[in-house]
């Protein structure tokens, strides 16, 4: 619990710093980059179902306060930002907590456990399928080399 509690005080100290910007308090660089840090490893963060049951047990996915930063979180969908995830699942997750009914359903732990269990699955299935993709689109590759490589027969010029 001791990450989870680490994680949700950086979220706390990031949304009062955006609190503070939206109050009309300048930033400094400093600020906006240990916020957008802070705000980066929160995402990622979304991407865990049981950090998420760890939210909606303790209420916080009730709070409107709260409810209203993860809608303001929504601006890490756009590329700009989204290509400094490294979980990008994370977002999939950020789109659903918009969702009352689906933050309601976080506080079961089976559903977490359910959610836990389906990304495994996707993931197991993604890798193979990509390493056949791969595998495939190396042989077309090696293919169309052959096919196109010149001819070096013993054609003579008269």
């Amino acid at each position: 619990m001791h990450l989870n509690i680490k994680h949700f005080l950086a979220v706390t100290i990031s949304f009062s710093l955006l609190s503070s910007a939206m109050a009309g308090v300048m930033e400094t660089e400093e600020q906006a980059r240990h916020r957008f840090q802070l705000e980066l490893e929160f995402v990622q963060c979304l991407a865990n179902p049981n950090y998420l049951n760890f939210l909606a047990q303790r209420g916080y996915l009730r709070e409107k306060p709260f409810v209203n930063y993860l809608k303001y979180l929504l601006y890490w969908k756009e590329p700009e930002y989204a290509k400094f995830l490294k979980y990008p699942h994370c977002l999939h997750m950020l789109e659903l907590l918009q969702y009352e009914h689906f933050r309601k359903e976080l506080v079961n732990a089976q559903c977490a456990k359910f959610i836990d269990e389906q990304q495994i699955l996707h993931w197991q299935h993604y890798s193979r399928k990509r390493t056949r993709l791969q595998q495939a689109l190396a042989e077309q590759q090696q293919q169309q080399q052959q096919t196109q490589a010149p001819s070096h027969g013993n054609t003579t010029s008269k």
